[in-house]
């Protein structure tokens, strides 16, 4: 935890971004739905600038709890579009708390000082694998909120979300083959690139991240084939949707966690 190192511009944007997002979490019933909204957008805007000061300031940073931060705004990015296309989308208050959450965790982890002589091609490799996580994350706040609207329809009780099943399910799966292309091109940058990343001469590292980062391509590229070629829907795609993000999210966060947090080591 280095919650002294952050400046006291940091730390003011932090708390009037998690604010923002409670706001937008708790106000849809007592504000009503368009100042609701608007704190939606206030607070991913001001994410958006926590996030620039943090990531690209003096003393650029980087590790687990950055690359959550940096997972939930681009969530909320698609949150937010989608916002506008269905007005009634409920995954408002989901996503503000886990935007809340990522913000206040990056403040308290702010990850190791990046390296001044690091490799060009590592930002695009970074770039890369964070917006696929970001994607992966869309899908999964999709599925999820799309099996609860199916269970509450064969419960006979009000299924609304603000999005037809179909479409939400359509929206899930092009995520996910978004999301899928991106983390194909993080691993083969990660490939073509090692001995740029990693040091003259060296090849591809194994580690658990390669090994998690793998695991999930493989399980996500199951999940595309099943769906095409015999036609997976409903449960069964979902869980192996939920799989492979699991997989994914130790790939990179969880391997840091460990190194930064229960080991205390620099990666």
């Amino acid at each position: 935890m280095i919650l002294a190192s952050a400046s006291l511009l940091v730390l003011t944007l932090a708390v009037a971004t998690a604010l923002a997002y409670c706001v937008s979490a708790m106000g849809a019933v007592r504000l009503g739905p368009q100042l609701a909204r608007a704190a939606v957008w206030l607070a991913w805007l001001l994410h958006g600038v926590l996030l620039t000061i943090t990531l690209f300031g003096q003393e650029p940073r980087f590790g687990f709890a950055p690359a959550l931060s940096v997972t939930a705004w681009l969530i909320a990015s698609v949150y937010a579009v989608e916002s506008h296309v269905y007005p009634l989308l409920q995954t408002r208050w989901t996503l503000s708390v886990l935007g809340a959450i990522a913000v206040l965790l990056a403040v308290l982890f702010p990850g190791n000082p990046l390296h001044p002589t690091a490799s060009p091609w590592l930002p695009l490799h970074w770039a890369l694998g964070i917006a696929s996580y970001g994607l992966f994350g869309a899908a999964v706040v999709h599925a999820w909120f799309m099996t609860r609207a199916e269970e509450r329809f064969r419960l006979a009780a009000d299924p609304h979300s603000g999005m037809p099943l179909l479409t939400m399910e359509r929206l899930t799966f092009r995520f996910v083959k978004a999301g899928f292309l991106l983390l194909s091109a993080t691993l083969l940058v990660a490939t073509v690139f090692s001995g740029q990343l990693y040091g003259a001469g060296a090849h591809l590292k194994l580690d658990h991240k390669t090994a998690f980062s793998v695991l999930s391509w493989l399980t996500f590229a199951v999940l595309l084939i099943g769906r095409a070629r015999f036609g997976w829907r409903g449960k069964r795609a979902v869980r192996v949707l939920y799989m492979g993000s699991a997989l994914l999210l130790l790939a990179y966060v969880g391997s840091r966690f460990v190194m930064e947090i229960i080991l205390g080591r620099t990666p």
